[in-house]
């Protein structure tokens, strides 16, 4: 049994704990015996189970709906207890958030009728920002979106793109124009049928998930399509990240968390010269620093979570750090319980082995590790400044 002492910590209302408990037991009852080599199959049915369990209604909240703003606590301890379950589980859930958020923020009513769809797990979204030069850099950004009377036509590619291959709908973000750089990106809603949209590849991951490059040749959507106003698309990504950053690091949470339990009950039942392993003074220094990492996490991330939630106007340096530390610490947390299972740690199928080949992309995707330092270096000496 995983601790749940954390969730006592002040950060929390009864009705986190409460969410967290009944999405703990809905999980083990629930995300058993889904057949994960196939990838895409898996996924679908993920979505339609978390869907069918009521889970997606936290993922991108509709404006329209009685449950209010998105809280960003409620988005973490989802992601962790999915991710201490089941890997590709939170990854069903994340990239269901991720793909609709600039709707739940910004979207027409119109454009919000996907919500319903996607919430109820009846439809897969997808989040197409990355170009296959810009990377990191989405100032950068090369696909173009140009007027044709009353339509928008959009040129280019977007690469790693989660969900892609089996999404419905794609929010794409292109070159439209109103001014240089960052000034002139746009967003847009792509149904995965339009004319001219197609998969060009499917690209193969460490951790099996749906990835794809996208080509659009001509791809022709209307007026309607335009999420929020011309120009207005890094406000809008941004502020999709700024909302899911935190989640990411509450994953890799639930990743450590699941490493450090499978762990426990290795040193404890595994005996070594004639006793059990944790005897050891050297195992116990280990669990001792994965303890520490577990902890110093869910602190960072719980903060950023809360202080989100709220009403800060930006919580960038807050999940920066947490998104940094989390991914960081997990990958050594899950190393050490690799280490420590012995060659059980590297067979194929063990839940360890798996945890490892996970926790590899989060310290890459929505802001790579090296990215997040210097957001972290720049708000500081921001603040800095100001005193």
């Amino acid at each position: 049994m995983s601790d749940r002492s954390f969730l006592e910590w002040p950060f929390f209302e009864p009705r986190h704990r409460d969410l967290a408990d009944r999405l703990d037991a809905w999980a083990w009852d629930n995300l058993q015996g889904i057949d994960h080599d196939d990838t895409d199959a898996a996924c679908r049915e993920l979505v339609a189970r978390l869907g069918a369990g009521g889970w997606l209604a936290h993922s991108a909240i509709d404006p329209d709906d009685a449950m209010g703003s998105l809280d960003v606590r409620s988005l973490c301890l989802i992601r962790e207890t999915l991710a201490r379950h089941d890997g590709l589980a939170d990854f069903a859930f994340a990239m269901q958030g991720l793909g609709t958020g600039a709707l739940s923020l910004f979207g027409s009513p119109e454009q919000r009728e996907w919500l319903r769809r996607t919430r109820a797990g009846q439809a897969i979204s997808a989040f197409a920002l990355t170009d296959p030069q810009s990377g990191s850099d989405v100032a950068a950004l090369t696909m173009t979106a140009v007027r044709d009377g009353g339509d928008w036509v959009l040129d280019g590619e977007k690469t790693w793109i989660s969900n892609g291959g089996i999404a419905d709908i794609y929010t794409v973000f292109a070159r439209s124009g109103e001014g240089p750089g960052a000034r002139g990106l746009s967003a847009f809603l792509v149904p995965a049928d339009t004319p001219g949209l197609t998969v060009v590849d499917r690209l193969e991951a460490v951790a099996p998930h749906p990835l794809a490059r996208l080509s659009f040749e001509g791809v022709r959507v209307p007026a309607a399509a335009l999420i929020g106003q011309p120009g207005a698309g890094v406000r809008i990504g941004m502020s999709v990240l700024a909302v899911f950053r935190s989640p990411v690091a509450a994953a890799a949470l639930g990743f450590a968390r699941r490493a450090l339990d499978e762990t426990l009950d290795r040193v404890q039942a595994r005996q070594l010269f004639g006793a059990p392993l944790s005897d050891m003074q050297m195992v116990q220094g280990h669990l001792a620093d994965m303890a520490l990492d577990v902890d110093a996490s869910a602190l960072l991330v719980y903060r950023a979570a809360w202080t989100k939630d709220q009403g800060a106007a930006r919580v960038s340096r807050e999940a920066a750090m947490a998104k940094l530390f989390a991914t960081e610490q997990a990958q050594k947390v899950i190393d050490t319980a690799v280490q420590l299972h012995g060659g059980d740690g590297v067979r194929r199928g063990s839940i360890v082995e798996s945890l490892y080949r996970e926790i590899r992309a989060l310290r890459i995707y929505e802001g790579a590790s090296d990215v997040q330092k210097v957001i972290i270096a720049r708000q500081t000496m921001a603040a800095a400044e100001g005193n």
